[in-house]
Formats: C-alpha cells, structure tokens, sequence
C-alpha cells in the first residue's frame, strides 16, 4: 500500500537538488538513497494528541460474528468488514502482481482512523532511507529512529510479513514505529527480494546480509552495535528465527533477543489451527499453499528446516518472545515453535492474545491488543538491552 504525504517546501529542494546532482554524477543518487526521509504513511507530522482508545471501542461492526470467530472482539470484525467492503478479491485466484495490488489489513485500519475522525499521535520517530548491498543488487530499508532519548540507542532488525510474496514497507509502518517506541530503538525494517521472482533461499539470505549489514554500519546511524536484536511478523517471523540460527552457526554475533509476531513455523495443512480457521480473515487455508507455490522451488523445500522451524537446531538460539493470535492458522505453529524452543532450553515467553487475528500487531491505533502486544514486546527487547 502506498500512502500520498505532503513534504515541507525545504524537503521538495533538497530532493530537487538531489535529483541536479544524479544527472551529473552516481554520487547524487547515493545520497537521495542513503540521507533523504524515507516515505512514511503518517507523514512528517502526522497528527495531535494521543489515540482516543475511548472513541475507537465505539467502532461497531455490522450484523453478527462470523462462525468462524464466535468470540471476536468487535473492534477487530469492524476492520474486517471495511476491508470486505474495499472489494479485494481472494488472493489465491491472482498472480503475485495482481495480489499486490489488493487493499490490505492497514488500508482497512487507515480509512477507519479517517472516517471516525481518531486522533494520529505525533510521530515518535525520524526516518530515512538506507540500501544495503546484497548478493546480486541491493534491497532497501526503512531505518526509524526514535526522537528522545540518548544515542547511541540499541537496534532492532525487523522483516515485515507478506508470505515471502507479497505486502510491503508501508503495510507495516505502524508496526515499526510502535516498536521503535515501545523499546526506544532503532529499527531497521528490511525490504527482502520475494517470490516468485526471486525464490527460495533469497529473502533468507537477504535477511541475514541485513543483519550483517546493521552489525557494521549501526554507530552509522546512532546505534550501538553490541545491542542488536531481531523481530518479525508471519513470513517475517520465520527469517528473524533464521537469521538467529545462521549468527550462530556462522560464530556471526548473535541477536541479543528475537520477537516473533505469529511466525510462520512450517507447511503442514493439516495442523490444528489451519483446520479451525480455515475459513478466517485477513489469512485462510487456501492462501497458504499460494504464498509456499510462489517462494519455493519445490514443494519438498517446504520440509527444509529453514521453513519448517520444527525441524531447525533451536540450541543457543537468544532469549525468545512469541506473539500469537487465537484466530488465526498459524497459531498451532508458534505453539510448536515455543514447545521446541523450550525443549532446547531457549528462554521463551509465549502469550497469546484473544479475539483477534493475523495482522492485528500493527493496529494498535484502533486495537487494544495490538498496543498491549507492542508495550510486551517493548518491555523485553529493553530488557535485553539492558543485560548487555
């Protein structure tokens, strides 16, 4: 989803200045890549006061739960039924360029935030824009970097959700921000390179070189590089994981923690939750077989322990947080993720959060869970911080 914002007149020159000197020479457009503001959906002032969690527990949805969600809090069916309502079709019956051009969960959120008139917090946060060289280009990343406290501040390397496929920097903005507030930390979020032009091992790869990356360049930007931790939602959850695995198993530095937002653990069809929610939304049953047919290769890849998290060495990994949704397929994953982490004596801290679905971590804006999730997710990555 891209959002339209409005630049300050002294913005507009310095990228108009930015654009005079990439027709004159390749050092131009480093700096338009590495030092100019990163596009934001909130804009550079996004808005006054504080979130009306009053007004928004007004949001009422129409009609009846679905069978489905017998016990869905009704603010998170009323962000359901808008994004019904922007007309998306089912995305396993698209191509990977027409499902990217769907409505998604943060449109939903977004038009709900306009026509109730709530209130957009001020930004907490300064971004920018960073390309970080990978094996065969470079991807680009969202650096957030909150606007109080003392630098250097720790960092967080985030990998956003989308199957491997699909979604983007801006679908996830919110839950950026509200982690870099949260552990007042930067946050590096990562645009890896998806299916299915680009298979299976690429964004695992991309994940790790990112990290990579922030372990040499994060004093760069007023980090600390001794306090890196790793987070990820879905898909992104599962390369948080791995980058965990590959620094160990590489003798790379290791995240001080990981947070993993309802990680995808595996391709097995058959788990528990799958079946219950088969029928849920934002994420059904039949999207995930699309989203595994457009990253691998094979369907044997599936089995591979960099997929199937169940089958990975968890030893040494770092202290762990999982946060799962109780309507949602892949909630059987996460408790097998935790049960085995736990097994292979990883600190772990599970906590799963009722009545809503996939994607609900970034609607803090309108979702009292989602705001108590990132205030949880907070509270450990500082304590991590902290032990170092």
């Amino acid at each position: 989803m891209i959002y339209h914002i409005t630049m300050t007149d002294s913005i507009k020159s310095i990228r108009s200045f930015c654009l005079c000197v990439c027709l004159t020479g390749i050092f131009g457009l480093f700096i338009a890549c590495n030092f100019a503001p990163d596009r934001s959906p909130y804009g550079s002032d996004p808005g006054k006061g504080k979130p009306d969690t009053a007004r928004t527990s007004t949001l009422e949805p129409i009609g009846g739960k679905p069978a489905w969600a017998p016990n869905i809090d009704k603010t998170m069916l009323a962000i359901l039924q808008r994004l019904d309502s922007m007309g998306g079709k089912p995305i396993e019956g698209l191509t990977p360029d027409e499902a990217r051009r769907q409505p998604t969960p943060t449109d939903a959120v977004m038009a709900l935030v306009r026509e109730n008139n709530v209130p957009v917090p001020p930004s907490a946060v300064d971004t920018m824009g960073k390309e970080i060289p990978v094996t065969g280009g470079s991807i680009h990343a969202r650096v957030y970097t909150p606007k109080s406290g003392t630098a250097p501040f720790p960092v967080v390397v985030y990998f956003r959700g989308g199957g491997w496929v699909i979604a983007s920097l801006d679908v996830y903005d919110a839950s950026c921000r509200g982690l870099a507030e949260q552990a007042n930390a930067i946050v590096v979020s990562v645009n890896y390179r998806t299916g299915p032009e680009n298979k299976f091992p690429t964004a695992h790869n991309d994940a790790f070189a990112a990290y990579q990356w922030v372990l040499k360049n994060a004093a760069s930007m007023n980090g600390d590089p001794k306090r890196v931790a790793v987070a990820g939602e879905s898909a992104g959850g599962n390369l948080a994981a791995n980058v965990s695995i590959m620094a160990r198993d590489k003798k790379v530095m290791m995240p001080l923690h990981q947070v993993l937002v309802y990680p995808v653990v595996g391709d097995d069809l058959e788990a528990s939750s799958v079946k219950e929610y088969a029928f849920a939304k934002p994420l059904n049953k039949a999207m995930l077989p699309w989203f595994f047919e457009h990253y691998l290769k094979t369907p044997a890849e599936g089995k591979t322990p960099m997929i199937s998290l169940n089958f990975a060495n968890l030893k040494g990994l770092p202290p762990t947080t999982i946060i799962a949704a109780q309507l949602d397929p892949l909630t059987s994953g996460g408790e097998v993720l935790r049960d085995k982490l736990k097994e292979a004596k990883v600190d772990t801290r599970y906590e799963l959060y009722k009545g809503v679905t996939h994607e609900f971590f970034g609607m803090a804006i309108l979702l009292k869970d989602a705001k108590n999730a990132q205030e949880l997710a907070g509270k450990e990555l500082k304590k991590a911080f902290e032990k170092k």
